[in-house]
């Protein structure tokens, strides 16, 4: 609980205000001199914004049963769910939009998505690819990323905050290998230059020439399954009329 609340930057004190029990209480849990009870675990949970997964860590910690199933994606209780992401998918052709785990594995893709990676080694593509190292390896769709170290640092970024506020070894492995790939910005840097929803991937297709998408991302916000609450839906919308007109000419 003490790595969680000082990644979020909390004091003991801010901490006790939101989960409503004292400072002094805080620091007896954080020192082992106290055992928390099920219902306060779950306000401090609350608290510190806690993805399911470690929910379930607190929980266990504390001496309790974890309360959030982990299901395979092949379990038949997941079905709605996984039927409810293929219809966004679907619908939302004839723009890219894939689904994927909390490491970028992916998961499901429309046919759209086919025109992001065409050129890419076969190697980083199949079942489970993972996207992120798809993205941004030389062999994968960096070459036709126009303005690659610029959009390039937004997933790494992105990523770094990731793993800063939900540690995972396997995350961390995944920054240093893409990094590498990642120019260093140069100084200076103009409003081209910007992190965020404001960079456009700008990619090169060979069906339909110079493509510039932004993203969007959802999640199920109200999700009890912690596989279901770790997917990711990423939308790729036209960024301006030229990519969104070749997008539909097949259509």
């Amino acid at each position: 609980m003490r790595a969680s609340r000082s990644r979020r930057h909390l004091s003991q004190l801010e901490l006790a205000v939101r989960a409503g029990t004292t400072q002094r209480h805080i620091s007896f849990i954080e020192n082992g001199r106290s055992t928390p009870g099920r219902a306060l675990v779950a306000r401090l949970a609350d608290s510190l914004a806690l993805p399911l997964r470690e929910r379930n860590g607190l929980l266990l910690a504390a001496g309790y049963a974890p309360v959030h199933p982990q299901r395979d994606l092949a379990d038949p209780a997941l079905a709605p769910a996984l039927e409810a992401l293929d219809h966004i998918l679907t619908g939302h052709m004839p723009y890219p939009a894939i689904v994927v785990d909390r490491h970028g594995d992916l998961v499901a893709a429309n046919d759209a998505f086919a025109v992001m990676t065409e050129g890419s080694d076969p190697a980083l593509l199949g079942p489970r690819a993972n996207i992120l190292r798809l993205a941004l390896h030389p062999a994968g769709m960096a070459p036709r990323i126009r303005n690659f170290p610029q959009w390039a640092r937004h997933v790494i970024e992105a990523l770094r905050e990731e793993q800063r506020r939900n540690p995972d070894d396997r995350l961390a492995a995944l920054h240093d290998e893409l990094a590498a790939y990642v120019p260093e910005p140069a100084g200076g840097g103009g409003p081209e230059s910007l992190l965020g929803f404001t960079v456009p991937m700008e990619l090169d297709s060979v069906s339909y020439g110079r493509l510039r998408l932004m993203t969007t991302v959802a999640v199920f916000a109200t999700a009890a399954d912690v596989t279901i609450a770790e997917l990711k839906l990423e939308a790729f919308l036209p960024a301006d009329r030229a990519t969104a007109d070749a997008l539909r000419q097949d259509a």
